[in-house]
């Protein structure tokens, strides 16, 4: 195995996905870490599922969030997916009843990993069979409803430590140093000017959509973003702290317009006050 550069982008970037609110507590979202090993590629195992039936169906919304996942129902595990990278906010419409399984990458591995161009998985998800036909198999055949979290854990564990070991990464320092660059700054950077690692704009395009699926302004956009997701603001601070100013918008309707397109509700809204 060929490691990637010392840049752990889990050090660096922690990518939200909103609780679930709605169903009055008869759904629950769970994360748990894979094996310390598999951390630098593999940001999360996460599981969404019903814990008594639905009055009606459920509509889970993904925000935004710079990753790839893979998922599948595990009662129904030969129906696997993969989702790519997304510039705005996704909405499932499920059942009534479900149990979820997936795998949150981190950004660039899933590319690493399986040797796909991330552009052609952008904004939809895709049957994972079309994509990755051995991991879909994988998945069909070792899991069952049965399984609870320390299983599930287990079984991806055992399947992606393998999997790495026998994997040669791509190592270009030019799409790491500029990753570390997004990154560290909060995705608030001028992207022809603070982007100088080595190589033109053409060249860093192609390398952020191959691995990302996106150019790196619009990556920069996400991870500023997560970064305001993640700080929980309050509607006050909102308001009078001016926020958006310090996180690189121009102004408030900027501000407002931007998130809810990661989002799909106004900030206001999505922190609950």
């Amino acid at each position: 195995m060929n490691d990637l550069k010392d840049t752990n982008l889990r050090t660096l970037y922690t990518p939200v996905q909103p609780t679930v609110r709605q169903s009055d507590g008869n759904v629950t979202y769970t994360e748990f870490l894979p094996e310390l090993r598999l951390q630098s590629f593999i940001y999360c195992y996460w599981q969404l599922k019903t814990t008594r039936e639905l009055s009606e169906p459920f509509n889970y919304r993904v925000v935004a969030d710079g990753c790839m996942d893979v998922y599948f129902e595990l009662t129904n595990p030969e129906h696997n997916y993969v989702m790519g990278f997304c510039k705005k906010f996704t909405e499932f419409p499920l059942a009534n009843s479900f149990n979820y399984v997936g795998v949150r990458f981190l950004p660039t591995m899933f590319p690493q990993l399986f040797k796909i161009n991330a552009m052609e998985l952008s904004n939809r998800y895709e049957s994972l069979a079309s994509v990755v036909p051995h991991l879909s198999d994988f998945i069909s055949n070792q899991f069952n409803e049965t399984h609870h979290p320390e299983k599930i854990k287990k079984i991806l564990d055992e399947y992606f430590l393998e999997l790495i070991s026998k994997t040669t990464f791509d190592n270009d320092s030019r799409l790491y140093d500029a990753l570390e660059i997004i990154l560290k700054n909060f995705g608030v950077i001028d992207i022809e000017t603070d982007l100088d690692t080595g190589i033109s704009s053409r060249q860093l395009r192609r390398l952020f959509e191959f691995y990302i699926g996106d150019t790196a302004k619009t990556f920069s956009k996400v991870v500023r973003f997560q970064n305001i997701l993640r700080a929980k603001p309050s509607k006050q601070s909102l308001q009078q702290n001016k926020l958006f100013f310090d996180a690189g918008y121009y102004d408030q309707s900027h501000f407002i317009k931007e998130f809810k397109n990661f989002y799909g509700v106004t900030p206001s809204k999505a922190f609950g006050r």
